[in-house]
């Protein structure tokens, strides 16, 4: 365990750190954040006893380091420099092997199998065994990185201070290095205190970020409470945006450009959309924002082609992904552009209007199989095996949505969809009572982005009301062209 109180120094009588305090627990990792010049790299150096500290303390367990002699100090705090100069030509072998100096004792100290144990270890943990015997002049910077790191793994120390150990290296290696400081500080108690640039990595990896400022704390805590955009934009004078990662619960930043106004937008107008026998394809000129449940390229995500592919009512795949894969190679389409949904409509009993609005306009375009429609409220009731029976919904609006106008229209849009069930009398034939949809509906709200923001997407918002009503009277028509050719 490390603890720093009040800790101020720096070069001579400038104090570059001030009045810095933390503590780091055994076994956890501290990620240090700032702009340059921000006194990240002076901090460590600092709490390393590299530099001299003007005010405060640091312990380690609990002692002062003061306290300690430079060798018993080395064997608890192993310490990796952002800069490295490379005087002599060393093998990878012999530069990780000056990890163990702090371990040797008496003038005639011998090797240990201690010793080899840690430099064959931190030389496997980092990759770098195939390079044992290799110059260190011979390798890339990357791969000197990775040895420095090794260096300092084979110290075997209980605090590891890092100094942008991701520096040079591809994200290969970065997640290499990373994923072994973690499991290093997760089952061998290591406490680690690293200095990143790079935010991302510092919230996954990292149990507490402290993000410095001109040399002082601006925060300290979980990721989520210091990855703040309004926080990092006032530090870094950087436009970001936060957003969640996918896999783990840790808030991941996005750099953004300091004007949107250069970039070009796309208008939707009613020639985009196109018609063939196998689907209905809407193709801009450049991407659209897009939310949408299709089978391929669902979620959030920029597009600038949207099919409705008509497929056989006895549509049975037992790969639909891969199946889908296919038809975009063999009709040309590409497939990180495209998004896809799928219906046994036959596409000429599409439905598709268009409404102005103050801001811009909205296309609405529908197809809907309704001869298998279910009231969602009773499904539970049904064992049968599921069946194909959709309808897909595609919103396409000539102006700009903020994230939660999205997720309200998609809202909007399934309200209206259900109310068009009901004015239309469609019931499930297994409960007899209104349906609510069918088992395989699918919907997408697609945005230029361009114009103003609208915040909401509610039913009572501008964007809402044309919706509501779009959705409504589309859905109807939809489902009146479907009636008409059963």
């Amino acid at each position: 365990m490390i603890t720093v109180e009040h800790l101020s120094g720096g070069y001579e009588d400038v104090p570059i750190v001030k009045d810095v305090s933390f503590t780091v627990e055994k076994g956890k990792i501290l990620g240090i954040l700032g702009p340059n010049g921000s006194g990240k790299s002076t901090l460590l150096k600092v709490i390393s006893g590299i530099l001299p500290a003007t005010a405060g303390t640091v312990l380690v367990d609990g002692k002062n380091i003061k306290s300690y002699s430079p060798r018993s100090l080395a064997q608890k705090m192993a310490v990796l420099p952002q800069l490295h100069a490379n005087a002599f030509s060393n093998t990878v072998r012999e530069a990780i092997s000056l990890g163990r100096y702090p371990h040797q004792t008496g003038f005639f100290s011998h090797w240990s199998e201690r010793d080899e144990q840690a430099v064959q270890y931190a030389m496997e943990q980092t990759g770098v065994t195939r390079y044992e015997h290799t110059s260190m002049e011979f390798l890339s910077g990357g791969e000197q990185q990775r040895v420095f790191v090794a260096q300092a793994l084979a110290q075997t120390a209980e605090v590891l201070l890092l100094d942008e150990p991701t520096n040079h290296l591809d994200i290969a290696h970065q997640r290499q290095i990373l994923d072994m400081v973690r499991k290093e500080a997760m089952e061998c108690g290591l406490t680690v205190i690293m200095v990143l640039h790079d935010m991302n990595l510092a919230s996954l990896y990292c149990d507490e970020l402290l993000l410095m400022d001109n040399g002082s704390v601006r925060a300290l805590g979980a990721p989520h409470k210091v990855l703040i955009a309004s926080q990092i934009e006032e530090v870094y004078q950087a436009r970001v945006t936060t957003y969640a990662h996918p896999e783990i619960p840790k808030p991941q930043i996005t750099m953004m450009p300091s004007s949107s106004e250069y970039q070009q937008r796309a208008v939707v107008e009613k020639s985009d959309f196109h018609i063939t026998t196998d689907y209905i394809q809407l193709k801009t000129n450049v991407p659209l924002k897009t939310v949408s449940s299709a089978v391929h390229n669902p979620g959030i995500g920029w597009y600038d082609c949207f099919l409705n592919r008509s497929v056989a009512g006895d549509y049975v795949v037992s790969d639909v992904q891969q199946e889908v894969m296919v038809f975009l190679q063999r009709e040309q389409f590409s497939p990180t552009s495209t998004v896809v949904m799928l219906t046994a409509v036959p596409t000429q009993l599409y439905a598709l209007n268009e409404y102005s609005a103050p801001f811009g306009s909205v296309f609405v375009a529908v197809t809907a199989g309704v001869g298998n429609a279910v009231d969602v409220s009773r499904t539970h009731e049904r064992q049968d095996t599921p069946y194909i029976g959709t309808i897909n919904t595609w919103v396409i609006i000539n102006g700009c949505l903020s994230e939660e106008a999205f997720f309200q229209a998609l809202m909007t849009a399934n309200e209206a969809k259900t109310k068009a069930l009901q004015a239309e009398n469609i019931r499930d034939h297994r409960s007899d009572t209104i349906a609510t949809g069918t088992a395989t509906d699918s919907l997408l709200i697609a945005a230029t982005q361009k114009g103003e923001e609208m915040r909401y997407g509610g039913p009572i918002t501008n964007i809402g009301k044309i919706i509501g009503k779009g959705v409504y009277e589309t859905t109807v028509q939809a489902i009146h062209n479907y009636k008409n050719n059963a």
